[in-house]
C-alpha cells in the first residue's frame, strides 16, 4: 500500500536515480519537489513527468545545496507547500581524484566530495526537520555499497565511500532522535546502477562487465529498482523498519 496525495522532497531529482524516485511518487499521485543545481535540467524534467503523471505535480526548485543560503530559501518555499510527508536524499556524485599532487590538491578533494555526499543532506534535512510529518514522516538517505566494501580507483574514490559512510553513522543518530516522533530514517545503499551520470561517461567495458560479475544475479542495477525500493520504505507499510541500512545490490555485497 503506498500513501497518496502526500509531499514527496527528492534531492538530486532531474536526473538518473532522484528522477526515477521523483517519478515513481508523482505516478502514485504524490506532489513532489525536485531540487539540484541545474535549473534547467530540473524545469525540463518536471515538464516530462507532469505530463506522464496527468496534472502537474512535480514542482522544480533550483538550488546548490551546499550552500546554507540558498538550501534555506529552498526550504522556505516548500514550507509554503504545506508538511513534508517524505525527503529523500539523493544528492552525490564521485568527485574525480585530484589532478595534482600535494596535501593541499588532496584536502580540496576530500572537501569536496564530503560537500557534495553528506553536507547536502545535513542542510536539507535540518531546514525541513521541523515541517516533517509527525507522526508518519519518511526520511531516506541514498548512500552507495562503496560505504561498505570501501572505494578505490577513479570510479570509486575513497572520499566518496568515506563520505557516505559519514551519512550512515549521521543517520542512524537521527533514527535514534527521530523515532519517538513517529518518523523513520533509512538508508538504501545500491551497487552499479546503469543509466545514471554518476560516472560521467567514464566507466570503460571493462569496469561495467566486472560490476556485473560481482553480482550474483548476473545483470546491473536500474534506477527503477532504487525507485521500488525507496517507495517501500517511504510506504505507510514501512512503518516499523527504521535505523536501516539496506544494500540493493543484485549480492555483490552480502548482509551482515
Amino acid at each position: 500500500m503506498i500513501n497518496a496525495s502526500r509531499l514527496v522532497v527528492v534531492s538530486g531529482g532531474a536526473t538518473g536515480i532522484g528522477r526515477a524516485i521523483a517519478g515513481a511518487f508523482a505516478n502514485d499521485g504524490d506532489r513532489v519537489v525536485i531540487i539540484g543545481r541545474r535549473e534547467e535540467l530540473l524545469r525540463q524534467a518536471a515538464e516530462e513527468m507532469n505530463g506522464a503523471a496527468g496534472p502537474a505535480s512535480v514542482i522544480p526548485i533550483g538550488a546548490d545545496l551546499t550552500d546554507p543560503a540558498e538550501v534555506q530559501r529552498a526550504a522556505d518555499r516548500i514550507a509554503e507547500l504545506g508538511t513534508v510527508d517524505v525527503l529523500v536524499n539523493n544528492a552525490g556524485a564521485i568527485i574525480a581524484p585530484p589532478a595534482e599532487k600535494g596535501l593541499g590538491a588532496l584536502a580540496a578533494s576530500w572537501r569536496h566530495d564530503l560537500e557534495i555526499n553528506l553536507i547536502t543532506a545535513v542542510l536539507l534535512t535540518n531546514a525541513l526537520l521541523d515541517r516533517l510529518s509527525r507522526p508518519g514522516g519518511r526520511l531516506v538517505m541514498i548512500s552507495s555499497a562503496a560505504a561498505q566494501r570501501g572505494g578505490a580507483g577513479p570510479h570509486s574514490a575513497g572520499s566518496y565511500a568515506a563520505a557516505k559512510a559519514a551519512l550512515h553513522g549521521w543517520a542512524l543518530g537521527l533514527a535514534r532522535q527521530l523515532g519517538p516522533d513517529g518518523i523513520t530514517v533509512n538508508i538504501l545503499a545500491p551497487g552499479y546502477i546503469q543509466d545514471t551520470d554518476i560516472f560521467r561517461g567514464q566507466a570503460t567495458p571493462e569496469f561495467v562487465a566486472a560490476k556485473i560479475a560481482d553480482t550474483l544475479v548476473g545483470r546491473p542495477g536500474t534506477p527503477a529498482d532504487v525507485a521500488a525500493a525507496v517507495r517501500y520504505i517511504a510506504s505507510v507499510d514501512a512503518g516499523y523498519l527504521t535505523g536501516q541500512i539496506i544494500g540493493l545490490n543484485g549480492g555483490a555485497v552480502l548482509g551482515r
